[in-house]
């Protein structure tokens, strides 16, 4: 979470007008009137010098987002993801509100 912070302290510094809808921008796309995303061989280079995998880091905001909103649909909103996904998310987040997997018991 500190470096997501730290990222959208720096941009607003850097880029304070930036119109650019994309959480990753550069020098080029931050003033991008088209608000053009990253590339994704410009990503793949900052995630591997910062020594990073992107699926973990999304994994992570999952995660984040569920134990602070623990709503499957809105899960499934943001992020995109099926309505069978979305709920083991809220189960891992909050494990306490569930009782034992039914395969489980």
């Amino acid at each position: 979470m500190k470096l997501l912070s730290d990222w959208l302290r720096a941009r607003a510094e850097h880029w304070p007008r930036s119109t650019n809808p994309h959480l990753i921008v550069t020098q080029v796309t931050a003033v991008d009137p088209n608000g053009r995303p990253v590339s994704r061989d410009g990503l793949r280079l900052v995630f591997r010098k910062l020594g990073i995998q992107p699926r973990k880091l999304r994994i992570d905001r999952l995660l984040d987002e569920a134990h602070e909103t623990a709503d499957p649909v809105h899960l499934m909103r943001v992020f995109g993801i099926s309505d069978t996904t979305a709920p083991k998310y809220v189960r891992a987040a909050h494990p306490h509100r569930f009782g034992p997997e039914p395969t489980q018991a």
